[in-house]
């Protein structure tokens, strides 16, 4: 059994993800099972637990216990604490708060916001309404997930629903770092900023029926696995920010962007400035020159 820098991945610790039966989530509860640690996997997808908790439960020693729930709803979170309590002694030691989906509609389309900000951001603040006292009672190390995005970040058009639910997203999680520091500073808050990365939600089904066709990795794409490999670094080395580069956006290309981004309010420009014409030439000048 492989041992981790980090004393949360550690043999018996209990691991939480939700949206865990599939992408970044699953890749994440494989690795937990690899060091030995008890693994609850939540998620809404029946089938996909089912072959998750069979995959997993060869990774590793722990138990491997699912939850199938909607994560838009504080009772479903309500049944998961009740089933930590009874069968995990009530201690988390790694929270991860992970499933999102990201539809897309339109500015009339009320019931598309709502079901966003249900999962996507409700899915979260429930997730610490009921889950954080089991993570923070404790004084030895315990660490939190909160799984973002780069377009709550830079914000680009065609989503507003999405983006605005993980702009909110990140601005709990950095209050949740803040308020954690004083009140439990054993427990570690990151935000994990995925690059382009090969998931359900880019077509990437983790079990298929036999005979239905896999499709293949997009050259550009980083895998979940190597998210979860960047997650784990920068979780050993006390990052926040965790904001992975892919194949196709470096490091570097990110902070220019994000950069950027944050100078359309510092010098009074109309907002999503990257994508005006009026600014594409000026911004495409600055990426090339800025040195980061």
């Amino acid at each position: 059994m492989s041992k981790s820098r980090n004393p949360v991945f550690a043999s018996g610790n209990t691991a939480v993800i939700t949206g865990g039966a599939s992408g970044i989530g699953l890749a994440l509860a494989t690795k937990c099972a690899g060091y030995g640690m008890n693994v609850v996997i939540a998620d809404n997808n029946s089938e996909n637990l089912k072959g998750a908790k069979e995959m997993i439960s060869k990774s590793g020693s722990g138990k491997v216990e699912t939850a199938e729930m909607d994560v838009g709803k504080v009772e479903d979170f309500e049944s998961l604490k009740a089933k930590i309590t009874n069968d995990f002694g009530g201690k988390i030691s790694l929270l991860v708060l992970n499933a999102g989906i990201g539809l897309k509609s339109d500015w009339s389309d009320s019931a598309y916001f709502h079901k966003i900000m249900d999962v996507n951001l409700f899915g979260v603040i429930h997730g610490l309404n009921t889950l954080l006292p089991l993570t923070t009672q404790s004084s030895t190390p315990s660490s939190i997930v909160i799984t973002g995005s780069k377009q709550g970040i830079t914000n680009p058009p065609g989503n507003p629903a999405y983006n605005a639910s993980k702009a909110a997203v990140k601005t709990l999680a950095e209050h949740l770092s803040y308020d954690l520091s004083k009140s439990s500073p054993s427990t570690s808050v990151h935000l994990l900023v995925p690059g382009w990365t090969f998931t359900g939600l880019s077509g990437n089904k983790p079990f298929v029926g036999e005979g239905a066709e896999k499709k293949e990795k997009p050259k550009g794409a980083w895998s979940s696995e190597q998210v979860v490999e960047f997650l784990e670094v920068k979780m050993s080395e006390g990052k926040f920010y965790v904001i992975c580069p892919d194949n196709d956006v470096s490091e570097e290309t990110d902070k220019k962007r994000m950069l950027w981004t944050a100078n359309d309010a510092v010098q009074g420009r109309p907002p999503l400035t990257r994508w005006r014409e009026e600014y594409k030439e000026e911004a495409e000048q600055w990426m090339n020159n800025v040195k980061i």
